[in-house]
């Protein structure tokens, strides 16, 4: 779904294990990485949306995860002008936390006709900044200083390099999926 404004709406899927390290999936046939994330698409709600995303693109269930908290807001980007379409400006985004609960050989990266992914790793939850393309590094940064204190129950520290300002704090979410 386009809004007024145009941005695609979205949903950013950050996925944590028992070491609280998040999963990082590899583009299909290119070099990038990123967190698994999709459009919501006409008459879907945001959970809705996450639970299709979430088993489209690392095949897994409501079974295999907890759904912990959520940006309580749109985080917006836009595209650059060599990616801007004529689709859309950029894209906002409602991010969720989850928690794998099932086991690691429940990641599956091709139970659907369209591959999202070829690889996925678990690394340091701020390494996603890092990794990611230029122009979303400002939102992973937000998300992330977002749901931290969720995931490391304000026992954490933001590393000295992201010194943007907070701009939203985490929902803890009880219901379950």
């Amino acid at each position: 779904m386009i809004d007024r404004e145009g941005y695609r709406a979205n949903v950013g899927i950050l996925i944590a294990n028992d070491k609280n390290q998040v999963l990082l999936a590899k583009r299909h046939r290119q070099d990038g990485w990123q967190l698994p994330q999709g459009g919501i698409d006409k008459g879907e709600s945001e959970l809705e949306a996450l639970l299709r995303e979430l088993e489209e693109e690392v095949g897994l269930r409501p079974e295999h995860i907890e759904v912990i908290a959520k940006t309580p807001k749109w985080l917006r980007y836009d595209l650059p002008d060599n990616k801007k379409s004529k689709f859309c400006v950029g894209q906002k985004q409602v991010w969720f936390l989850l928690k794998l609960t099932g086991a690691e050989n429940n990641i599956k990266l091709d139970t659907h006709t369209k591959i999202e992914f070829e690889d996925w790793k678990w690394v340091d939850y701020w390494h996603p900044i890092e990794a990611i393309i230029d122009f979303k590094k400002s939102i992973y940064e937000d998300m992330l200083k977002s749901l931290a204190p969720v995931l490391f129950k304000n026992q954490h520290k933001v590393p000295t390099q992201y010194s943007r300002p907070l701009k939203c704090v985490a929902i803890t979410l009880t219901k379950s999926v």
